[in-house]
């Protein structure tokens, strides 16, 4: 078996890849590596959208272009920049709003990569004579001898970012390169210092791309205040607590800022749109051993035939949990896991591994 995390297995002077370069370390190092390993390197990014009177979407800010643009003239390589603000803002922007206004806690990064990175910018790479697109991502691909894709962790397990690519597909599999799978950051930052790359110290981006200031309450305040209704806070019982700000600003398993009275520590168990309602409970109220996932999708393009165990993880930092996997119809799957967890939040993406490899995953639809 091969993995595509280390390029050079592909090596040949005849093939381009075009690289979505951000102006940070992870992408122009993916870049300085594949120029030293023959390829024909081309840099591309995208000019995503952001508010008219905010700060700048931080994919692209000015700076961030300057500095893409400088590696790329460091490296000797050809750079565009595609405008994508308007298709950005109606997939991922529209996005993000619609879930909290469905009162869920709607994971955009997972539909960038689906939707932006992986579908129209692997086309905008294609177009313009690529065999393959590469990203800064800590993954790698291993070809089977049959010829399947599978998607595994990076090597750096405190920087895998492995659980947001569940959704890229064989056909996409083929022709995406992951650089840096086989590297840790450390070993990233020392070799852009070490090429002279004008980016070797740029700090690495934090929260979404789209909220200028990282606060995404402020920002739903100003883009969609529909959303921000205050309510009543109900026990399981259906006792009125308190009230809420907004469900918009709660999420599962939170415990600090609902500014309520009780007897022992309250917990965040459930949102409840269609009355307003942030229904809260002890921690013994608190633990899901079952959930329920849609448009759940496997990367090798096939639901497995019965029930596996696996183990998953609910969110990007989660732990990963031992679980049963059991494929239903409709694209959706039941999971059990061995141990209740706290902080099961529809909307959120659950991932499917079986050891380093990603098999699947899914939107998470409810709790059981």
């Amino acid at each position: 078996m091969t993995t595509n995390g280390n390029p050079s297995l592909h090596k040949t002077s005849s093939q381009k890849v075009v690289v979505a370069m951000s102006g940070g370390v992870d992408s122009s190092v993916a870049a300085a590596l594949l120029v030293e390993q023959g390829y024909q390197v081309v840099g591309l990014m995208l000019r995503l959208w952001a508010e008219k009177d905010g700060a700048a979407n931080r994919c692209c800010t000015p700076d961030a272009i300057a500095d893409a643009r400088r590696v790329a003239a460091a490296l000797d390589i050809p750079f565009y920049v595609r405008d994508y603000k308007d298709f950005f803002k109606q997939t991922i922007v529209n996005f993000f709003i619609e879930g909290y206004t469905k009162g869920i806690t709607p994971n955009p990064c997972v539909v960038c990569n689906r939707d932006v990175r992986f579908d129209r910018l692997l086309n905008e790479a294609m177009q313009l004579g690529g065999d393959y697109l590469a990203t800064g991502h800590y993954a790698r691909i291993r070809q089977t001898p049959d010829g399947l894709h599978q998607l595994l962790k990076g090597l750096d397990a405190s920087k895998d970012q492995s659980y947001i690519l569940y959704t890229v597909t064989q056909e996409r599999l083929a022709h995406v390169l992951f650089p840096l799978g086989d590297y840790t950051k450390d070993e990233i930052r020392r070799m852009a210092k070490a090429k002279n790359l004008p980016i070797f110290n740029r700090p690495d981006s934090q929260d979404l791309c789209f909220l200028g200031n990282g606060d995404y309450r402020a920002f739903l305040q100003r883009r969609a205040p529909q959303v921000i209704q205050p309510g009543p806070i109900r026990n399981t019982a259906g006792e009125t607590l308190g009230q809420h700000q907004g469900l918009a600003f709660y999420t599962i398993g939170q415990r600090k800022g609902l500014g309520i009275s009780a007897p022992q520590p309250m917990y965040v168990l459930q949102m409840d749109p269609p009355t307003n309602s942030l229904i809260v409970g002890p921690a013994e109220e608190l633990g899901r051993r079952e959930l329920i996932a849609q448009e759940v999708t496997y990367i090798s393009g096939q639901p497995p035939a019965e029930p596996m165990q696996i183990t998953a993880k609910i969110r990007y930092k989660a732990r990963e949990t031992e679980a049963i996997l059991t494929p239903l119809p409709q694209a959706q799957a039941h999971l059990v896991f061995t141990t209740p967890l706290r902080d099961i939040t529809p909307g959120q993406a659950v991932v499917f591994f079986n050891n380093e490899q990603i098999l699947g995953g899914g939107i998470i639809k409810r709790s059981n």
